[in-house]
């Protein structure tokens, strides 16, 4: 069975955003500047919102319970 392309997507951007929430996490206790990182991430959630706002859930990701939209906020 074929693996949707956008649903690859959306998994691998939700994937990167929380490791960017992690390393802006960690530059804030090492008291550096997360601006390049904050920016990065903005971007990165834009991308996620506008795919899962075009691509319409597949049976899949129905039964697997994914709530796509739901991503953590750092």
């Amino acid at each position: 069975m074929a693996e949707d392309p956008d649903a690859y997507r959306i998994l691998k951007l939700r994937a990167e955003i929380l490791e960017l929430g992690s390393a802006i996490r960690q530059l804030r206790r090492a008291g550096l500047d997360d601006a390049a990182a904050q920016l990065l991430i903005a971007r990165k959630r834009a991308k996620l919102e506008a795919l899962v706002k075009c691509e319409p859930q597949s049976a899949a990701q129905a039964q697997s319970g994914l709530n796509m939209p739901d991503i953590r906020r750092s």
